[in-house]
């Protein structure tokens, strides 16, 4: 029965761990989303949040300096991303993919010219994102050990279950939300009264990139010490994967984030344990993003106007 509890409170603490990445992603997927631009260059964003985020913690030793640099980053991507598709008008898929090429090759330039290898400097444990209520409990108990895995774990992981609440609120209990989700279904009618469809829906991506970015951060400052090019690689895919989960909404996209944190946290676990390939057990996320999409894809409505550049009336 101990061992139970130690192995099931180790799959707690690992899935704390990998969900909140896919779950910073996943709610800026839903700004994009929801407001009509299709958003595929979240692995780019995060890429680019990752590396800058980890550098500045580095340079500075203030991590939350750096994870909020690490946002930033992933702003201007998101920027980037909006002005190509809500102001130029450009194919949303393709300027996604040109967003999730450019991410990556530009840090990994950078890494070059900096540390002469794509990989950053390790971090120290001050420059990592803190763990809060660690030593709080009796780890010599069982049910101690069980807390401690559960609630010593890292502070961005406390901040992104709020952020969940907070998006939520932002959806449907105010102004904006009630716009930006209006802007996704029927931006013309939008037009008709007065709301200015292109600075929301440039806004909502930038946000997007602001919190894909703190994503991305929160790989290499928490569940890492280490920007490296596989870093975040499929991550973005699995918090998109979450939202069509989630039928884009933010508390689906929690359920669907802690299933596929859930699924990593299970292949740590089985690593270490089983006698089962390795490279069989990494699969496992990637099998259940498969999964979710051919069951749940088709049954997740997606805004009227998803996709569709929006040409302002003259």
């Amino acid at each position: 029965m101990t061992a139970f509890w130690n192995e099931f409170g180790i799959i707690l603490y690992a899935t704390l761990v990998y969900t909140p990445p896919l779950l910073y992603a996943a709610l800026g997927s839903c700004f994009s989303e929801v407001s009509g631009v299709v958003n595929i260059g979240i692995e780019g964003m995060m890429t680019a949040g990752a590396f800058t985020g980890t550098v500045v913690a580095y340079y500075t030793s203030n991590p939350y300096l750096g994870f909020l640099c690490g946002g930033m980053a992933g702003m201007l991507f998101g920027a980037i991303h909006a002005f190509a598709t809500v102001n130029l008008g450009a194919d949303q898929t393709i300027a996604g993919t040109a967003i999730n090429m450019l991410g990556p090759g530009i840090v990994i330039m950078i890494a070059r010219v900096l540390y002469n290898s794509t990989d950053t400097i390790p971090l120290s444990a001050a420059q990592k994102i803190p763990t809060l209520f660690k030593g709080m409990f009796d780890t010599s108990t069982v049910f101690g050990r069980f807390m401690d895995n559960v609630f010593a774990t890292y502070a961005s992981t406390y901040l992104v279950f709020f952020l969940v609440i907070l998006v939520w609120f932002i959806f449907y209990k105010t102004r904006f939300g009630l716009r930006l989700r209006a802007c996704g279904e029927h931006p013309q009618a939008c037009e008709t009264l007065g709301l200015n469809v292109i600075a929301t829906r440039f806004a909502c991506v930038c946000i997007s990139g602001f919190l894909s970015g703190l994503g991305g951060a929160c790989v290499t400052m928490a569940t890492s010490n280490q920007f490296r090019p596989i870093s975040i690689v499929g991550q973005g895919f699995i918090a998109i994967a979450a939202v069509l989960f989630g039928k884009f909404r933010p508390q689906g996209a929690l359920l669907g984030c802690l299933l596929f944190g859930f699924c990593s946290g299970l292949k740590v676990v089985l690593g270490g344990s089983s006698g089962v390939n390795m490279h069989l057990i990494s699969m496992i996320p990637y099998v259940v993003t498969v999964i979710v999409l051919v069951l749940f894809v088709g049954k997740s409505r997606v805004p009227a106007a998803s996709g569709k550049p929006y040409i302002k009336s003259k």
